[in-house]
């Protein structure tokens, strides 16, 4: 953002209406001005009417032969709970060979179904047997398929253990993030539920135990905002050791919207709060246990590293070039990616940002097309490009629109 978009960004940003409101009618005059052809690092490869989803975990296999991958069967529209989402996997020269492994009504368009590597032949995704939510954990070498009896968001790096909470919870505060199919676990009619919150499934005994109730979260370190609102958790993810779980809590109630990043020590159930200044948005862990987060520090907007779980010690990275919000994944410890909201010319920036310089590279620039602007809150079918990095740090894989169709992209990084 320059220093005017910036300036107008921080007046409006804690209403959300308003700042979307603003932002359709920038956009729209700029809609009307010639503009430019998107640009890449590296030439991609482009499957067509296929997506991952989140930035948070990688499509690719650990020797990058396949890539994991959501594939449409709809056209651009919000899917119904009868709507299929076919999951498989791209392999061959440049990721030719579709091998379709499963379907699931359990999908959205900004996390798919979370699908995700539990090791080297197996898969996990969320699914609906039964008209309720659950997970399937399929084998890529044959038609073996084990049910879980739960939704799952992110597994552990044994692949023993995988979060979970209530979708149906998160999608009437996030319309979009949850699923068409609901669970029976939300407490919709509760504010601050004991009987839901963050849970832990061992996924080889098939077993469920809660790690924190929201109503225990809602009296950790409590701030006056929390009465009277609606709280949920979201956003999961297991540091590289497996001995940390990391989540996002928040509390909303019409435009209000506040979020705190959570860590809990899973060996000692100890819970670390982000010294943030309600708002946190998106966060990856890197090897080396440190964590980078967009949030409100002192009461700036900004990208920030924090060295260690208990997030005590930080410094912000690449500020003021990098002013805006969007969705990290580390390619080594001191090396992220990170995207950006569409800009003025509905662009998209993918840069790589170096921890400890400050230095700040552009990859791509990615033209991201208006029709895929979501038009209000029940129409949530926008495409980040969310950056996911292959773990030997030689790609990345992100999702985009610039074709015209929504379309999983993969890039040399070097």
């Amino acid at each position: 953002m320059n220093k005017i978009e910036a300036f107008i960004y921080g007046r409006v940003k804690n209403n959300y209406v308003l700042k979307d409101a603003l932002r359709n009618i920038y956009q729209g005059f700029f809609d009307l001005l010639p503009n430019y052809e998107s640009q890449f690092a590296n030439p991609p490869i482009v499957l067509e009417d296929c997506f991952f989803g989140f930035h948070d975990v990688k499509p690719f296999s650990r020797d990058n032969r396949l890539l994991l991958s959501n594939r449409l069967t709809i056209p651009l529209r919000m899917p119904t709970k009868d709507d299929v989402l076919e999951v498989g996997y791209w392999s061959g020269e440049k990721y030719s060979e579709w091998q379709k492994l499963g379907e699931t009504h359990a999908w959205n368009y900004h996390k798919g179904c979370r699908l995700q590597w539990l090791d080297e032949t197996h898969i996990i995704y969320n699914t609906s047997e039964g008209g309720g939510l659950n997970a399937t954990i399929s084998s890529i070498r044959d038609s073996e398929h084990r049910l879980i009896t739960w939704p799952i968001d992110t597994v552990s790096p044994d692949g023993k253990w995988a979060t979970s909470f209530s979708y149906g919870r998160l999608e009437r505060q996030m319309p979009g993030y949850g699923y068409a199919v609901s669970d029976d676990e939300s407490f919709s009619d509760e504010y601050i539920p004991e009987s839901t919150g963050l849970y832990l499934i061992d996924l080889q005994k098939n077993e469920r135990q809660m790690i924190v109730s929201l109503r225990q979260l809602a009296a950790l370190q409590p701030v006056a905002d929390m009465a009277d609102k609606y709280h949920f958790v979201t956003h999961t993810e297991f540091s590289p050791d497996g001995r940390y779980v990391a989540f996002l809590h928040r509390w909303y109630k019409g435009t209000f919207q506040r979020t705190r990043l959570i860590v809990c020590n899973l060996k000692t159930n100890e819970l670390y709060v982000s010294p943030t200044t309600g708002m946190v948005s998106h966060y990856v862990w890197n090897q080396s246990n440190g964590i980078v987060a967009y949030c409100r520090m002192e009461d700036i907007d900004s990208h920030v590293y924090f060295s260690d779980p208990s997030m005590r010690e930080w410094k912000r990275c690449g500020y003021p070039k990098l002013n805006s919000d969007g969705h990290h994944h580390f390619i080594d410890d001191d090396t992220f990616v990170v995207d950006t909201y569409p800009d003025k010319y509905r662009h998209i920036k993918l840069w790589k940002v170096n921890v400890k310089t400050d230095e700040v590279s552009l990859l791509a620039d990615v033209k991201s097309l208006k029709q895929f602007v979501n038009p209000d809150d029940d129409h949530n079918w926008k495409c980040d490009l969310h950056p996911r990095v292959s773990a030997d740090g030689k790609f990345v894989s992100f999702d985009s629109t610039h074709t015209g169709r929504r379309s999983l992209c993969v890039m040399m990084i070097g």
